[in-house]
């Protein structure tokens, strides 16, 4: 019996939550019916959120990247930011497909009569934001609830680990050779923050900025962190970086194979992220 009234509970507040309209982080309005079934997710980030909400079994396909938990592997593959394949998408009739605010795939899979949402997870407070925000479309927000203080719990300890540090590192965050790097109001600099480091890019070159490999040097960071193959050899040929203190007593993190996707992906598993932040910045 108790089963039963839990069960017309949950039922009760589906009818009540839908339809839904929302609006997405392009600032379109979109509604749902009921919550979704059968979803598309095209960020890695999305499908690690979506799963960790318990819904994995309503995904039906993901983008090229998403690879966590393993059960998405073997899903379809729908590709990427720049080379999307709209077609598969549409042939598999998802009732909500989750795309990047960037890029403009939304537009050709509204046109064929689909249900779009475009997230942006680029802060930190974004993570939580998103989480909820997917809770809604799922119809799961107790469980967006509970997986938020998961998050916010996992970080903690981190955090609380971090604060026995004697010492704040200057550091300097790489993402690729180009060399684009973290602003300290992006989520990884956030973590850099929460890590107990100093983030030697300044605020006002934005989130994500694309930097001059001088400033890394007028900067002298203490502390490097790479999340790219081959990044050591790349590092260490730069003009003038073997004068930099981080290059000198060789405290370069370089973070590939997987590792790099927990500090790259905004989502459940950000926590993780930040214990290899704190280990790199803190280890004797």
């Amino acid at each position: 019996m108790r089963k039963l009234v839990s069960l017309l509970a949950v039922l009760l507040a589906f009818a009540l939550a839908f339809p839904l309209t929302v609006t997405d982080d392009l600032g379109r309005t979109v509604t749902l019916k009921a919550p979704s079934k059968r979803i598309v997710t095209m960020l890695p980030s999305v499908t690690e959120t979506v799963c960790a909400l318990g819904a994995c079994d309503r995904i039906v396909a993901t983008d090229n990247y998403s690879d966590w938990p393993e059960a998405v592997r073997k899903l379809p593959k729908a590709g990427g930011l720049y080379n999307p394949n709209p077609e598969l998408i549409v042939s598999l009739k998802p009732d909500l497909v989750l795309v990047s605010k960037y890029g403009r795939l939304y537009e050709t899979l509204e046109r064929a009569g689909l249900t779009v949402y475009a997230v942006r997870t680029e802060t930190y407070e974004d993570i939580f934001r998103t989480v909820r925000t997917l809770g809604r479309l799922l119809g799961l927000p107790a469980a967006a609830e509970r997986l938020v203080a998961q998050i916010q719990k996992e970080v903690y300890q981190e955090e609380a680990r971090a604060a026995k540090a004697k010492t704040r590192p200057r550091v300097y965050y790489e993402i690729d050779p180009t060399p684009y790097t973290v602003g300290p109001e992006s989520f990884i600099g956030v973590l850099i923050q929460k890590a107990r480091g100093v983030n030697i890019v300044p605020k006002e070159l934005g989130l994500f900025p694309k930097i001059s490999p001088e400033l890394v040097v007028e900067k002298n960071p203490e502390v490097i962190v790479a999340t790219y193959p081959n990044a050591l050899e790349t590092l260490k040929k730069r003009p003038g970086w073997d004068r930099i203190a981080a290059v000198r007593t060789g405290r370069i993190c370089v973070f590939t194979g997987g590792e790099d996707s927990l500090l790259s992906r905004p989502g459940p598993r950000v926590a993780q992220g930040l214990r290899l932040l704190v280990d790199c910045f803190h280890r004797p």
